[in-house]
């Protein structure tokens, strides 16, 4: 089976800032692979001006903030590390039955790799007075936070863009639409290995710790 892979830009963030961003993103995607029957919910963000839709299923979101937020104690156990997020829709196949058991197979016709950066806490600013004749350090840090979250949005804009792009080119892989109830047309999921170096092409070297529906993947550069 042919499995098309969409590397998504690389976004630079703050740890307040991931659990949003993933949000964002991992709703976009799930939305647009929804082909089923939806009851599309606008979100705002609370740090951007940027507005996504979430397909409206409850166990969607549940398993989406479950996942964020393994990731969110992974990122504070292990600081300064890049990690490749990656989502991937599969069908379920049976295969050939043994002596011992059915084996079911799971084929992957999509994944996505959510590529992000996350930047060390900055740490506070003295409290100690200043004469008005100094520049307050406070401010300068300040301007440059806002630059920075200025520019993250721009690039959280863009990976939309690149979501929104790939669902309407790439078409010709996606399986014929199962008779499935509810929003959510293909089985996907959602996995977080303990430590992997994850080359985005060989499935079969990857720890498979399934939960039932999405596959999270990271990969950590030194």
């Amino acid at each position: 089976m042919n499995c098309e892979v969409c590397q998504l830009k690389e976004l630079e963030l703050e740890h307040f800032e991931i659990r949003e961003v993933l949000r964002c993103i991992l709703h976009t995607i799930i939305f647009h692979r929804a082909l089923g029957l939806v009851r599309p919910k606008d979100v705002d963000l609370e740090l951007f001006d940027v507005t996504y839709v979430q397909c409206g299923e409850v166990e969607v979101e549940k398993k989406i903030e479950e996942k964020i937020e393994q990731f969110i104690c992974w990122v504070e156990k292990h600081p300064n590390k890049k990690s490749q997020i990656c989502l991937s829709f599969y069908e379920v196949k049976n295969k050939q039955a043994s002596w011992f058991s059915n084996k079911i197979e799971r084929l992957y016709w999509e994944q996505w790799y959510i590529n992000l950066n996350v930047a060390q806490h900055l740490k506070s600013h003295s409290s100690k007075p200043h004469r008005s004749k100094f520049v307050d350090p406070g401010e300068g840090a300040l301007e440059d936070r806002n630059a920075r979250s200025a520019a993250l949005e721009v690039s959280l804009r863009e990976v939309l863009f690149q979501i929104i792009k790939f669902v309407n080119e790439k078409k010709d892989h996606v399986p014929p639409i199962p008779n499935l109830e509810g929003a959510i047309s293909f089985p996907y999921e959602i996995t977080i290995p303990r430590f992997c170096f994850w080359d985005g092409h060989d499935q079969e070297n990857a720890p498979d710790w399934a939960s039932n529906n999405a596959k999270l993947i990271f990969r950590f550069i030194e």
